[in-house]
């Protein structure tokens, strides 16, 4: 299932309150998609910041959640990345959105996952499970990641191989990309693992970290306080345990206004959305 969606020229008027327009929508597989918005004439954002987006509820009330802009800083139009629940107050409805629709677009960027709230360092961790990729997939596609550290590493952990379809093809486009692409040569290191399907690399973020096996996989030496950083974003089981395994390292988290060694984004957004 790898379906596409392009609108055609013509937008509609918005009439929703902060209402952007869809311009693509694609289906991973059946419990993903990723659509890309107009972006606000005034939006200015730092990569790996979130917005709130949503649609109007039956009462006529907008229903909101916290997305992850899954789209670099620079970049004209908005890209979110998203897991659909059947039951779900919003994604139930929004997984059905096609090209030319409108979402509520809230334009007050916010969030943890931002280079300023990292101390200087050689090595960047971004450490995700399932969607929340989205805030390293804005970051990967950032020249500063790649001016401030000199190696960067993608763990991203999902159940199934189809699942981490997303990120590789974002990795992998990112080595032809004509503003960064240079860049990455040799600086990104893409980890994927899996849980349950058989795959090259498996096993959980948290336990590859613990047990070292990363580190060897990819001749790093372990983690330290000194030399290397991390973000972290996903659901709040894995936010708890990854956060005590880098304080195991001796990485302290900081904050927007107290820099430290990692971070870890709170607003993911998981189940039952």
């Amino acid at each position: 299932m790898n379906e596409t969606v392009t609108m055609d020229a013509a937008r509609q008027k918005p009439h929703l309150p902060d209402a952007q327009t869809v311009t693509t929508v694609r289906h991973w597989t059946d419990r993903l998609f990723s659509f890309r918005v107009s972006r606000p004439a005034t939006l200015r954002f730092r990569s790996g910041e979130f917005v709130m987006i949503g649609l109007l509820n039956d009462d006529g009330k907008p229903l909101l959640r916290a997305y992850s802009i899954a789209s670099p800083s620079w970049d004209e139009e908005l890209e979110f990345y998203s897991i659909k629940v059947p039951d779900g107050p919003l994604t139930s409805r929004l997984q059905h959105i096609q090209p030319g629709d409108e979402i509520i677009l809230r334009p007050k960027p916010v969030g943890t996952l931002v280079l300023d709230a990292l101390l200087p360092g050689k090595r960047l961790w971004f450490l995700a499970t399932g969607t929340g990729i989205a805030p390293f997939a804005s970051l990967m596609r950032d020249p500063e990641v790649y001016e401030k550290f000199d190696q960067v590493i993608m763990m991203h952990t999902c159940r199934e191989v189809a699942e981490l379809e997303y990120g590789r093809q974002l990795v992998e486009g990112l080595q032809d990309d004509p503003l960064i692409g240079e860049m990455v040569q040799g600086k990104l290191r893409y980890y994927p693992t899996t849980t349950r399907e058989s795959f090259h690399h498996m096993g959980r973020v948290t336990d590859n970290l613990a047990a070292g096996k990363v580190f060897a996989d990819l001749g790093l030496p372990k983690m330290n306080p000194e030399e290397d950083r991390a973000m972290v974003c996903g659901s709040l089981a894995f936010n708890v345990d990854v956060k005590a395994i880098l304080e195991g390292f001796g990485l302290r988290e900081g904050a927007n206004s107290d820099p430290k060694e990692f971070v870890v984004e709170k607003a993911f957004v998981g189940d039952g959305i």
